[in-house]
């Protein structure tokens, strides 16, 4: 094992799944979340895993679930991670928010609030629970009020993507400082619900090109969207840079609540677990000369589908690695590429 601090890949995001418990069974769940698992890391785990994060040098982190809210300890996690110097964001529905959640994260000196929001009342709720739409309006207000900076996150599915401009007419009055627009991936729920999650990929990024530049707040797009086209510069939010190719393994893992680690949270899949921190210390698994090896050894070779030959395969290196395993398969083909799938 090498130490980390002399290993080429330097650790620098985190998204960590701290529970599976969920107020919310939303049809179109990647994780499923709902019911905490049996196996979750208990306090002091978390708190240790907190302090591995710090060891290893990560700069940022983002908090998920299930819903963040619902573990008990969820503020001494994020004070332990917090008191490092770790930057951190929270994910929520939005639907559990106390004033005495308010409180405490006005103290405990987070990056950010990313309430999940993904279109209109119409549109929202039949797929997350009645009322959902308007408790996650009054928890924007609320948290936006409380000096909280507030970010919207919305997944896209085949429904919701032609009416990006109908939630950006809400939004618009909203003193957020950020939306992400990401695609929904058929996993968990999703899958199992046969839900159409297809859209155009071209036409959401000419939204965000002609609606980004007067918007009131950064308008971007995740990265299982893309790439590599006219729109690109517009499309990446407030850096403008092109995609730099999946950062799975490379710069980034993911944590669930069992302690299993991923290149990505979102590669939601047994066959890419790489360790668990019951069993391995976090630099043991990144530092793991066989792990993360999809990422690591990839080269333009590996590329297939309409990403095999294109030109910017060495840098795009076939877009998202979930995105693309979820939908085709194929870790090295994209299905949302503006470029290739016009």
């Amino acid at each position: 094992m090498k130490s980390a601090d002399d290993f080429p890949f330097k650790l620098r995001h985190c998204v960590w799944e701290i529970t599976l418990a969920c107020c919310f069974n939303c049809a179109y769940c990647g994780s499923r979340g709902g019911r905490a698992r049996e196996n979750e890391l208990t306090t002091e785990e978390c708190l240790d895993v907190a302090r591995q994060l710090g060891e290893i040098g990560l700069k940022r982190i983002s908090l998920i679930g299930g819903e963040v809210f619902m573990r008990p300890d969820w503020e001494q996690i994020v004070r332990a991670l917090t008191s490092r110097g770790i930057i951190t964001c929270i994910i929520t529905n939005g639907f559990r928010l106390t004033p005495g959640m308010i409180d405490a994260l006005k103290n405990l000196n987070i990056e950010s609030v990313a309430v999940s929001l993904d279109g209109v009342e119409e549109v929202h709720d039949p797929f997350r629970q009645k009322g959902s739409y308007r408790r996650a309006l009054e928890a924007i207000d609320t948290l936006t009020a409380a000096g909280i900076p507030t970010s919207v996150i919305s997944a896209l599915r085949s429904d919701n993507a032609p009416r990006l401009g109908e939630l950006y007419e809400v939004l618009k009055s909203k003193k957020i400082f950020a939306w992400q627009i990401q695609a929904c991936s058929p996993m968990g729920n999703a899958r199992e619900n046969g839900l159409n999650v297809a859209f155009d990929a071209n036409e959401v990024m000419r939204f965000i090109r002609d609606t980004a530049p007067a918007a009131p707040f950064r308008i971007g797009a995740a990265d299982n969207i893309g790439y590599f086209t006219d729109d690109e510069p517009y499309i990446r939010g407030i850096s403008g840079n092109p995609f730099p190719g999946c950062a799975a393994g490379l710069s980034v893992i993911g944590i669930d609540s069992a302690g299993n680690v991923r290149g990505c949270e979102s590669m939601y899949d047994e066959r890419f677990i790489e360790g668990n921190l019951r069993e391995r210390t976090l630099a043991d698994i990144w530092t793991d000369p066989e792990a993360f090896a999809y990422n690591r050894r990839f080269d333009a070779s590996m590329l297939s589908g309409k990403c095999k030959g294109c030109k910017h395969g060495e840098y795009c290196a076939g877009g998202c690695r979930s995105y693309n395993y979820f939908t085709t398969g194929n870790i090295y083909e994209n299905r949302l590429c503006g470029r290739t799938h016009k």
